[in-house]
């Protein structure tokens, strides 16, 4: 990390037009709220840049200062759209506060190298916005579906008791649909019996293809990867009525197996994928010493090969257990009635009727993706360490 550099006041012609622009950012939303997007754009430009202003060069004080700006701009935002507008913005005034002392004292220099130029900082700060705006735009669509899962309403939109935070407007009911539902819980079980096992396919037969690929003397290795992951290619339709047509023909269409063979041949690249990346810094050298110690070619692999390739073969798993949680085409064209899946479950609940209990589900499956990625980066993590790649 560079060491840090001297803090320097900077003149109000740099960081107000900056602050401007930013208001004019967080004005833009505001104004479309309200029905005039050019109105909130111009008024958020002229308030922040007057608010940085007014800190920097009259108030002086930081904490008070942010305060100041945080309680302004949770009133008006209170008047305009009433206590959620309140909230944002308070964190609105919050963060602007911030961002004019930031820039007024130089603060955004302090951990950077001392001789990148004035266009290297601003690429550097650019670069990160972007990331963040693009990550935003990722996940704002899951942040919004879980506080709808709790509607009171039978409605996929915010309810005006939700918007003003009345109790009233809560509910878990849509939940209790989903446990005490027969159909839900049938589906939900399909799932959980047909996931679990093709990952195990998936991890088995992945996890071989990659380490057979990765060895230099197998001919036509090109050609045997980009066969292995065309499932990935393919458009997922093609790749449906093709196991249709194929698993009808030998009594496969519409069984447990069929299903779980399908799932299985859609998660293999995954996995073939994430380990070959793992191979990529593995040292063949570790597996000719064990050779030489007497071990054979099973206990090398287990002994030596998997532990440290784990986090791969986690990964690969993690992605074919959700390709197969998720999957809806593939199901529909090689299952039944019978192996109708919770996302065949949640698409009749969108086709047929309109059923809330979609969003419960969404969230439950969110929440649970959070928890698997969460005991992968634990695990590469703990990995890291023994292979002795990051401290302890």
């Amino acid at each position: 990390m560079a060491a840090l550099t001297p803090i320097s006041r900077k003149p109000v012609s740099f960081y107000v037009p900056t602050v401007a622009a930013g208001g004019a950012v967080a004005g833009m939303f505001v104004g479309t709220a309200q029905g005039s997007t050019l109105l909130g754009i111009v008024g958020g430009a002229l308030i922040m840049a007057a608010a940085a202003y007014v800190l920097t060069q009259i108030i002086k004080a930081e904490t008070p200062g942010r305060w100041g700006l945080a309680i302004l701009c949770a009133v008006a935002g209170f008047a305009l759209g009433g206590l959620p507008a309140g909230l944002i913005g308070a964190a609105f005034g919050w963060f602007f506060g911030w961002f004019s002392f930031w820039l007024y004292e130089g603060r955004y220099r302090a951990y950077l190298a001392p001789y990148l130029t004035p266009g290297q900082v601003l690429w550097h700060y650019t670069f990160r916005v972007i990331c963040g705006a693009i990550l935003v735009f990722l996940i704002t669509p899951i942040i919004v579906v879980m506080p709808l899962s709790f509607n009171a309403q039978d409605f996929f939109t915010f309810t005006p008791e939700m918007l003003r935070f009345d109790p009233a407007g809560y509910s878990i009911k849509h939940y209790e649909d989903f446990f005490t539902n027969s159909d839900w819980q049938g589906a939900l079980a399909n799932s959980v019996k047909i996931a679990p096992a093709a990952t195990l396919l998936s991890v088995s037969f992945g996890t071989l293809a990659a380490i057979g690929l990765s060895q230099a003397h197998v001919p036509f290795r090109r050609a045997i990867m980009a066969i292995l992951i065309s499932p990935m290619i393919v458009p997922l339709i093609i790749s449906a009525a093709g196991m249709y047509f194929f698993y009808s023909r030998i009594g496969l269409q519409g069984t447990y197996l069929g299903v779980v063979l399908a799932h299985a041949a859609l998660g293999i690249p995954f996995v073939i994928i994430t380990v070959t990346a793992t191979l990529v810094g593995f040292d063949n050298s570790l597996t000719r010493a064990a050779a030489n110690m007497g071990a054979n070619p099973v206990t090398t692999f287990f002994r030596v090969q998997m532990p440290l390739i784990l986090p791969g073969v986690i990964s690969g798993g993690l992605f074919a257990f959700i390709t197969s949680f998720d999957e809806v085409v593939v199901v529909l064209f090689v299952g039944s009635a019978g192996q109708k899946t919770l996302p065949w479950q949640m698409f009749t609940g969108l086709r047929e009727q309109i059923s809330p209990t979609i969003l419960a589900v969404a969230t439950i499956l969110v929440i649970i993706s959070i928890g698997l990625l969460t005991v992968v980066e634990l695990l590469r993590r703990r990995s890291e360490r023994l292979r002795g790649m990051s401290p302890g």
